[in-house]
C-alpha cells in the first residue's frame, strides 16, 4: 500500500487510482481522494489546524472566483494537456452568467465547489445574509450545472471568500455536511505582478512546503498564462496531483463529471 493510501486510511478517507492518461509523458492525476465532512469538516493550514492527508510531493490544485471564459478556458486547456484534475470554487453570479463554462468544467472531469453568490466578506455580515449568500451561490451553481435550483450541493465543498468566516458560519456548513476548504499555500495572484513573478513565487512556496492544497484564481490572466509552465514544474520536480471528490464518487462517475 502506498504512503498516500495509508494516510488516507488513517483519516477515514478513501483513495483510488486515477484514470490512466493517454499521453504517457503528461503529468497526469495520481489518485482520487474522497473528502467527507463527517471526518474532515475543514481543511487548509492557512485557516485551520488540519489539512488533507497528503503524502510528500502530493498537491491538490484549486481555482477560485470563476468561471470567466477568456481565462478559465486557458486554464482548462493547460490542465487537459497534462491530464490533470482540479477543483473550481465558483461564484454563483458568475456561474449563472456562464452556464456552458460550468458544464465544460464538469465535463472535463473537474470538481465543482461553491464560493458564495457575490463574494462578500462573510465575517462582516449577519448570519441570515451569510446563509443567503451560501444558498444562492449553491443554487446558481447547481442550476448552471444540472438545470435544477437547489440549495443541496451535488458536491458539498465550499470555500469562504477571503478565507473569512465566523464560527456560526462554520458550524452551519458542518451541520449541512459541507466541507470547508482553506488552502495550504497560494500564488497571491490577487496582487499585481508579472506572470514570471507569480510562477517564481508559487514554485518557491511549494518547494518550501513540499505538498499541499494550492490556491489560484482562474479569472486572473497571469495565472492562466503560467499554468502550462507551472504544471511542467510539477512534472519535472516529482510532484503528483491528487483529485478531491465527495464520498461515493467512483472513478467512472469522476470521469463523467
Amino acid at each position: 500500500m502506498s504512503a498516500g493510501a495509508v494516510l488516507a486510511g488513517l483519516t477515514g478517507m478513501a483513495s483510488t487510482d486515477a484514470a490512466e492518461c493517454p499521453r504517457k509523458d503528461a503529468l497526469g492525476t495520481s489518485r482520487i481522494l474522497s473528502v467527507d465532512a463527517r471526518t474532515t469538516p475543514r481543511v487548509g493550514l492557512k485557516s485551520f489546524p488540519q489539512t488533507l492527508a497528503l503524502a510528500d510531493h502530493e498537491v491538490v490544485l484549486t481555482f477560485d472566483d470563476g468561471p470567466h471564459p477568456p481565462t478559465t478556458s486557458k486554464v482548462l486547456a493547460a490542465l487537459a494537456r497534462e491530464c490533470v484534475r482540479a477543483t473550481f470554487f465558483l461564484i454563483g453570479l458568475h456561474a449563472s452568467q456562464h452556464p456552458e463554462m460550468v458544464k465544460r468544467i464538469a465535463r472535463e472531469g473537474h470538481t465543482i465547489g461553491h464560493h458564495t453568490f457575490s463574494h462578500p466578506f462573510m465575517a462582516r455580515i449577519p448570519i441570515d445574509k451569510a446563509r443567503s449568500e451560501i444558498d444562492r451561490g449553491i443554487a446558481a451553481d447547481e442550476m448552471a450545472l444540472h438545470g435544477v435550483s437547489t440549495t443541496t450541493p451535488s458536491t458539498p465543498f465550499f470555500r469562504f471568500p477571503y478565507f473569512e468566516a465566523t464560527q456560526a458560519e462554520l458550524d452551519l456548513l458542518q451541520s449541512r455536511g459541507i466541507v470547508v476548504f482553506g488552502a495550504d499555500l497560494w500564488a497571491s495572484d490577487w496582487n499585481e505582478m508579472t506572470p514570471e513573478q507569480e510562477l517564481k513565487l508559487v514554485t518557491e512556496r511549494l518547494a518550501a512546503s513540499g505538498k499541499g492544497i494550492i490556491l489560484f484564481h482562474d479569472p486572473k490572466a497571469r495565472t492562466a498564462a503560467i499554468m502550462p509552465a507551472f504544471l511542467r514544474y510539477l512534472r519535472e520536480n516529482g510532484f503528483r496531483v491528487v483529485h478531491v471528490v465527495p464520498p461515493g464518487t467512483s472513478q467512472k462517475s469522476a470521469d463523467a463529471r
